[in-house]
């Protein structure tokens, strides 16, 4: 047996598009992203596509050094749209940290990511679309996440000055999604 992968046509694409909406919606997100996948192939600027693969690769995060952080980010990079970009990277940082909190790790260890995805919700809100408070609801979440384990959580950052200093360290050399310019550090106090 021949096992080539066949092409879809560029006809076919916006109901493509809906069964990888709905595959994600169903928590299948393998399907999803095999049906982007295809899409891609058919039409490599997609931007429903771009988005839905990048989402469906965060929707498997599981706190585990396999989680395919840059293959998702690189997808939203590839974003046209400034808002979309921000936005997204948001969601990227978010859910690693969220699923790196799921996966047991201190949550000392995760706040620089949340800190990341705040900047980013920050900056997309600054340039969102009227009515469209999508970053905002996202920051809110953070926030809420963060204050729900205020205390000794989060704060041992203070208490080990080596591991803060690492952290932020780590933290600088991801390169933001929409430029070059390194996000301010947001305090956890």
């Amino acid at each position: 047996m021949d096992l080539q992968l066949k092409p879809i046509s560029k006809d076919g694409i916006p109901e493509a598009i809906s069964k990888a909406e709905l595959y994600r919606n169903l928590n299948e997100s393998g399907e999803a992203e095999s049906i982007c996948r295809d899409i891609l192939a058919a039409d490599a600027e997609n931007q429903t596509a771009l988005r839905l693969l990048g989402l469906s690769i965060t929707d498997q995060f599981n706190g585990s050094p396999a989680d395919r952080f840059s293959e998702a980010e690189s997808n939203f990079k590839s974003l046209r749209n400034e808002y979309e970009r921000l936005y997204y990277a948001g969601i990227l940082h978010e859910r690693q940290a969220k699923a790196q909190l799921a996966a047991g790790r201190p949550p000392y260890t995760v706040g620089p990511l949340f800190e990341k995805a705040l900047g980013y919700f920050e900056r997309a809100e600054a340039i969102r679309p009227q009515g469209n408070d999508d970053a905002i609801l996202r920051w809110n979440r953070c926030v809420r996440i963060l204050q729900s384990r205020l205390g000794s959580d989060w704060r041992q950052f203070e208490a080990e000055p080596r591991l803060m200093r690492s952290l932020q360290l780590v933290s600088q050399s991801i390169r933001p999604i929409a430029d070059s310019k390194r996000l301010p550090a947001i305090p956890l106090k």
